[in-house]
């Protein structure tokens, strides 16, 4: 029987994962705006109407919102949130439109980046406290219908290469197979003092844990012989936290690209109540567990404010290489075109991702 927190939990859960991380996202914004001289005329955490707030002394509308999905920031010369120009309004000082180009990219950066150093920040603590997991190539046993056994590998052979990329650690075996279930690679061996390549049909594997929750991955049955886990030091506990967050980007961009070209579900996309789910079980675990997966969604968010759409930061930043390359700003139909499409691309996603957590609640059978 699978366990599951009371729904009160999922509403904590996710008030203190999207809480916190949005906050701090647009704070970001709003503290590099303020370096740069920019003046902000609303900060909100949430959408729609306001519940609270305050204005204090540089005019800045401080406000919590009734919807808590998300947040902004509206500088001085904004339109909306979306910090489209108001086109009725003279550029004046102080304003976003006022800075140069490099400033209000790097203003618009400054979310996502706020994001990355969460990520950073969490990870880096983790490895410093615990120490890194260190295990060697070696085979030193299969599991029960091992794919890498049925393709011919045996006990203590040193797995050195797959599809000719060095394997440097243990670690590295599982970041390469995990996301490509039912994939063939070329794995390179070393046995008896030499070397050879076996090519092993990854296995599709559904795990499921103990919430219930399903995940499709791909497996080829080894395991390591015992790790050893080392102590760090502060540099390189932050360099092991690059390593891990870029691990981590990598398998974003795979699963995104294997859901475009049909080799992943469309099902497998979450939104806002699944992130709920995900909070609550994650809070019932205790304050590591709930932290970690704070890194990961603080992660997510910076992942997908720098996807090049407009109305999202990455979008705001493709507005600006392009100004940058034609040296003007694109006019202003073509941004009202390009938001328009922007804002209908989120909408649809959220629509589709929104029946997707929907579906999967118990109450449906899922």
């Amino acid at each position: 029987m699978f366990e599951s927190p009371p729904f009160w939990m999922w509403i904590l859960g996710f008030l203190l994962v999207l809480g916190p991380l949005v906050t701090l996202h647009e704070l970001g914004h709003y503290l590099v705006g303020r370096w740069f001289g920019v003046g902000a005329e609303a900060f909100s955490v949430g959408f729609g109407k306001e519940i609270a707030g305050w204005t204090d002394k540089r005019g800045t509308r401080w406000k919590l919102s009734a919807i808590p999905l998300g947040g902004y920031v509206q500088f001085k010369g904004d339109m909306n949130p979306a910090s489209q120009p108001d086109p009725d309004q003279p550029i004046e000082h102080g304003s976003f439109q006022a800075a140069s180009l490099w400033k209000r990219a790097l203003i618009v950066f400054a979310g996502p980046a706020m994001n990355i150093l969460i990520t950073l920040v969490i990870f880096a603590t983790f490895n410093f406290a615990y120490g890194k997991v260190e295990a060697d190539n070696s085979i030193a046993r299969f599991s029960e219908n091992s794919p890498a056994q049925s393709a011919g590998l045996e006990v203590g052979d040193e797995i050195i290469a797959i599809d000719g990329e060095a394997i440097e650690s243990f670690r590295d075996i599982g970041s390469r197979v995990l996301m490509f279930p039912g994939e063939q690679i070329e794995i390179t061996i070393e046995r008896d003092g030499s070397s050879q390549t076996v090519p092993v049909m990854i296995g599709e594997v559904v795990e499921t844990d103990r919430f219930g929750n399903e995940s499709r991955i791909g497996r080829i049955g080894i395991y390591s012989g015992e790790p050893i886990v080392s102590a760090v030091g502060p540099v390189e506990a932050v360099t092991l936290a690059g390593a891990q967050s870029w691990g981590l980007v990598e398998m974003m961009v795979t699963g995104i690209k294997q859901i475009l070209i049909g080799d992943r579900s469309i099902k497998e996309l979450g939104g806002p109540i699944k992130i709920a789910k995900y909070s609550g079980e994650q809070l019932s675990l205790g304050p590591e567990a709930f932290v970690s997966f704070a890194a990961l969604i603080s992660l997510n968010l910076a992942f997908i404010n720098l996807l090049p759409i407009p109305a999202l930061d990455g979008g705001h930043l493709a507005f600006y290489a392009a100004e940058a390359v034609r040296r003007k700003p694109v006019g202003p139909r073509g941004q009202e075109w390009a938001y328009r499409m922007g804002i209908s691309l989120v909408l649809v996603l959220m629509v589709v991702v929104t029946v997707n957590d929907l579906v999967s609640l118990p109450i449906f059978g899922s």
